[in-house]
């Protein structure tokens, strides 16, 4: 009882368990796998770590006579962070081409960053830390939905120069599938007879349909070699 009348212990505790909840609320949200009791419970449990460090004064031991114990603070921030990067490890996933889960492990860092924070008794900072990360992960992705897409696949194609097959009609193609051209390099071979389109590609309105695509760009009467593939990058912007 005397421990939850203690002012000092339950106000971090207390703060810890709400920005945890915050956090772990947005990620819940969205649907991943580290959510509302994950997040909380890292917070809550780097600030119970931090207060242990802090008030090792208090800690009852029976040590041999002469024994000296040297006492650093940052120690126990250090561990809790180390023990929090196998957890993030744990969200981080590959998925075809690309890695996802990498936002929800910054975020669970994150979230064992402000419970040391609390721990420390640094509530203000504790609580503007919170809201940066909120602000982070709820408004910058309402900010990255009006951003240009990114490239999502690379598509080659060859054709033969003589066919009069142009640029603004592989376009054209494209775009029926969905796809917004990023940028196209354009190389012709005299030597075989064939012009050599570049293109990185995103998405516009549906998931790409590799299939789908395949059989578009072979109704190319000047089609002689075609080849599609994801680009290895993350779009993790906020996963």
């Amino acid at each position: 009882m005397a421990a939850l009348r203690d002012s000092d212990v339950m106000l971090p505790l207390l703060y810890s368990l709400g920005a945890g909840a915050l956090v772990g609320l947005e990620r819940e949200f969205q649907g991943k796998p580290a959510g509302l009791r994950t997040h909380t419970l890292v917070c809550f449990a780097s600030a119970l770590m931090t207060l242990v460090g802090l008030r090792m004064d208090e800690w009852t031991a029976q040590l041999p006579l002469g024994t000296q114990i040297v006492s650093d603070m940052a120690r126990m921030p250090h561990a809790i962070l180390t023990g929090i990067g196998f957890l993030g490890a744990g969200v981080i996933f590959r998925e075809g081409a690309t890695v996802q889960g990498l936002t929800t492990a910054a975020s669970l860092w994150l979230t064992a960053a402000l419970g040391i924070v609390f721990g420390a008794g640094l509530l203000e900072l504790g609580v503007i830390g919170t809201a940066v990360a909120l602000t982070v992960l709820v408004l910058l992705r309402l900010v990255q939905r009006v951003l240009p897409p990114k490239p999502e696949l690379r598509v080659e194609i060859a054709v033969k120069i003589d066919d009069g097959y142009d640029a603004a009609q592989l376009a054209s193609t494209l775009a029926s599938q969905g796809l917004h051209i990023a940028s196209m390099s354009i190389e012709e071979d005299r030597a075989t007879g064939l012009r050599r389109y570049r293109i990185l590609a995103s998405e516009t309105k549906r998931p790409v349909d590799a299939a789908g695509l395949i059989q578009a760009l072979h109704k190319i009467g000047a089609l002689q070699e075609v080849a599609i593939s994801p680009l290895e990058h993350n779009p993790d912007a906020g996963r």
